[in-house]
């Protein structure tokens, strides 16, 4: 993610086909990534009461829909602890202060959230990262049952941080059992690894993992080092990828890698950016083939850089990125954290640029939408992004899009549907395999037609639909939304 180590909320917007200027397409996945490490974005600091995070957590919730977001990305084990009820890792100390320590008065953060998402009609993707275990080792107060205490064998310290030794098949056993239990316990609707995967580079330093290579590295020692580090990395992906499908087929894994997959001048395949590290020299991570071999669901690269940036060019990147997904789903990366009236570079002191972006991704037919890190950028509204994503072009709802690369789950099509005129609600009868509903409005004498997303005035997770005074004189359908994000055919037509 950035450089700093650290992942904020991820706003993934999807984006299918040509849209009429300043209005929204129907599927766009507008995904905000919880940041936990540092309390980058939630809680705001470690010790806070559980109505204090409570409290703050449904601030930033709505916020984010008030935005027009449709999914959360929520970082749910930062360094091998857990921001939920884990049999296997130690309470995270970003929630009390002390690792170890539960919620008091007692509450799982993932529940509550998971449940806060859904009501909104958001979908809540589950954030791991596989490899870090110690963030800061040197003043961390590790738990006694914490990983690092029971298994010293399986970490390797580097730089301030302590890893999982990535050559261990029990490191990625161990990995693989706590995805699952996530899986098969929480009610989740993907799930989401970054970029960090071998740790990213120090000048001078070497990964110490010489011992674990000559002990494991088979066909690759002595002189494949690099392609074994690699290997190692495939096989976690891989692993988790069966670990997830084994247990709910239907459920999306998503990877956000850093920007650059390989520069050109290395790779004629590669990129025509400079960058100082990549995904596939510097972090062992070869994206390409897990898209490929179907080991993920969708990509999400973090081109956290402006457009015309001479090293490393947001739009060269993403019309890179735009060739090679091997028909995943491809959700561009914005760094919104950027925003700074004082920063050094011109492109950065107003929220022009990423509202460039986001039009620019919109055009380019291939892409599937955007991400932006992180949710501070939102919450602290740096130079007033928050208007021009409502006013501009999150002025309409969007429905996540559908990953045509899972077998659809098909919704049956809402039926009952009535004006209940004293209340103004809109009612239907809850429907078999519906996660949520979309409300379509359209004029009296039109057609139905439900390809326009101007046409669409509400998502919900309840059977019913409060309609505003100005909603007078049209008509309504309504449809039915799976978990694979599938769409039923409209409900019958309801006139107020």
């Amino acid at each position: 993610m950035s450089k700093k180590g650290f992942i904020g909320l991820l706003l993934l917007l999807i984006a299918f086909g040509a849209m009429a200027k300043n209005k929204s397409p129907k599927r766009e996945m507008r995904a905000v990534w919880v940041a936990t490490v540092d309390n980058i974005d939630w809680p705001s600091k470690a010790g806070l009461s559980v109505e204090e995070q409570k409290k703050e957590m449904i601030t930033l919730l709505d916020q984010h829909k008030k935005n027009g977001m449709n999914t959360i990305v929520f970082q749910i084990r930062p360094a091998t602890d857990a921001f939920y009820i884990s049999p296997y890792e130690p309470w995270s100390q970003w929630l009390s202060g002390e690792q170890g320590i539960a919620p008091d008065p007692f509450y799982d953060p993932l529940e509550f959230v998971i449940d806060e998402c859904h009501k909104r009609a958001m979908e809540l993707h589950a954030w791991l990262n596989p490899y870090r275990a110690v963030y800061n080792d040197a003043v961390t107060k590790t738990d006694s049952m914490h990983i690092t205490n029971v298994h010293p064998e399986w970490f390797l310290k580097y730089g301030k941080h302590r890893y999982f030794n990535p050559g261990l098949q029990e490191t990625r056993d161990h990995f693989a059992k706590i995805v699952g239990d996530v899986v098969r316990r929480y009610d989740v609707d993907a799930i989401h690894f970054d970029d960090y995967f071998y740790p990213y580079k120090i000048a001078g330093k070497s990964f110490p993992d010489s011992l674990s290579f000559v002990k494991n590295g088979g066909e690759f020692y002595p002189d494949r080092i690099e392609d074994w580090r690699r290997d190692n990395v495939n096989c976690v992906i891989k692993q988790i990828n069966d670990t997830i499908k084994s247990i709910k087929p239907w459920m999306p894994f998503g990877i956000s890698p850093f920007g650059v997959w390989r520069n050109k001048d290395v790779d004629k395949c590669g990129s025509r950016t400079k960058a100082g590290q990549t995904n596939y020299d510097d972090l062992y991570a070869d994206v390409l083939l897990w898209l490929k071999n179907d080991w993920i669901d969708y990509v999400t690269p973090q081109i956290y850089w402006h457009i015309g940036k001479k090293v490393a060019d947001h739009r060269i990147i993403a019309k890179w990125w735009r060739k090679n997904s091997f028909g995943k789903p491809c959700y561009i990366g914005h760094g919104a954290y950027r925003l700074n009236s004082k920063s050094k570079v011109k492109a950065w002191r107003n929220s022009d640029q990423i509202i460039r972006q986001i039009r620019m991704v919109r055009r380019l037919k291939g892409l599937d939408g955007s991400m932006f890190f992180s949710s501070k950028s939102f919450m602290n509204d740096l130079e007033g992004i928050n208007e021009k994503l409502t006013e501009d072009v999150y002025s309409k709802p969007a429905i996540v899009p559908e990953n045509g690369t899972i077998k659809a789950i098909v919704p049956n099509i809402p039926v009952g549907v009535k004006l209940n005129k004293s209340s103004s609600l809109l009612e239907w009868d809850g429907t078999e395999l519906a996660k949520s509903y979309v409300i379509y409005r359209f004029k009296k004498a039109s057609k139905v037609n439900l390809k326009y997303a101007d046409k669409i005035i509400g998502l919900t997770a309840n059977s019913y639909f409060k309609l505003n005074d100005d909603d007078k004189g049209y008509k309504y359908v309504v449809t039915s939304l799976s978990r694979t994000n599938t769409e039923s055919e409209p409900s019958m037509e309801v006139i107020r």
